[in-house]
């Protein structure tokens, strides 16, 4: 089980949102975090990706910082809940 997934939303065969509504629908898969990291960023793709129940989301370019920042805020909170 991993313990965090990071996605972009455009992918061969199937998008990003596709893939976090599957996950999101999966019993042993649901409580992953979720952090979209994409060239999309207009609030129509936030706000679809938020309704799918991704944690987070940022665009591209990003920097370390921000990622490892995501990273630790969404882990700290699954690791609270279990």
């Amino acid at each position: 089980m991993p313990d965090a997934i990071l996605l972009d939303i455009e992918m061969p065969r199937m998008d990003g949102f596709e893939f976090a509504t599957h996950v999101r629908n999966d019993s042993i898969l649901a409580q992953v975090p979720i952090i979209m990291i994409t060239s999309r960023t207009g609030e129509k793709h936030r706000e679809r990706a938020k309704a799918i129940g991704v944690n987070d989301y940022f665009g591209k370019p990003y920097s370390e910082e921000t990622l490892i920042t995501s990273l630790q805020n969404v882990l700290g909170k699954t690791l609270k809940n279990k």
